[in-house]
């Protein structure tokens, strides 16, 4: 939808138009939920099954985690499962971006760890600015404002990071635009001070609710 909105702006916004709504920012924090991701887990284990009617299926058992940790969880979620009070957040302005720009993109991270956990991931919204000339309005679908049809959305890693109190988790967030109009996202973090590293790959257009 972004790339349309850039091709609309270009062609059709007047000398001094106003974009509705005039800036984007996407925003995410690392969390901890067990559930979900011992429900992910469960999901890829139906597959390590050595006599399904006489099939042998474990050979693709590792196949399977990959693509169920690859979907991106579309749902609510509530904010104290978040690790920490810190946000990345990546700003996009509606009046100046280009399409070319949206195509490839990085959010750097580094958050201090405010509790220990085990960290599965990383809790994901976005909030819009409609700026008029005298007041500007904010639409958060954050997990602490009320609810909205957008939900939040939570990236797990396949092999969560153990992190403990003030310790602190630095990557990188990569969006690469695909042909199913949505992002390839590889996600990478690191324990500061550690060799300690998850990596996963996500594919934003495969969302499970």
């Amino acid at each position: 939808m972004l790339e349309i909105y850039t091709i609309a702006r270009n062609r059709f916004l007047k000398p001094g138009g106003l974009m509705f709504p005039s800036t984007g920012s996407i925003i995410f924090a690392p969390m901890t939920d067990e559930t979900l991701y011992q429900e992910q887990v469960a999901k890829s284990e139906f597959w390590n099954n050595s006599d399904f009617y006489g099939v042998n299926m474990s050979s693709v058992v590792e196949l399977a985690k990959k693509e169920y940790f690859s979907q991106p969880v579309v749902g609510c979620f509530a904010s104290d499962l978040l690790l920490s009070s810190q946000r990345a957040v990546h700003t996009i302005d509606f009046s100046a971006i280009s399409g070319e720009e949206l195509q490839n993109f990085d959010i750097e991270f580094n958050f201090r760890i405010d509790k220990t956990a085990i960290m599965h991931g990383f809790g994901c919204w976005f909030d819009i600015s409609f700026d008029g000339t005298t007041s500007s309005v904010i639409l958060s679908t954050s997990p602490d404002c009320p609810a909205t049809h957008w939900y939040q959305c939570r990236l797990l890693f396949a092999e969560p990071l153990a992190v403990n109190k003030s310790q602190f988790v630095y990557g990188n967030m990569k969006f690469v635009a695909n042909d199913k109009f949505s992002f390839n996202i590889t996600i990478t973090a690191t324990i500061d001070g550690t060799e300690i590293t998850s990596t996963n790959h996500i594919n934003l257009h495969d969302q499970v609710y």
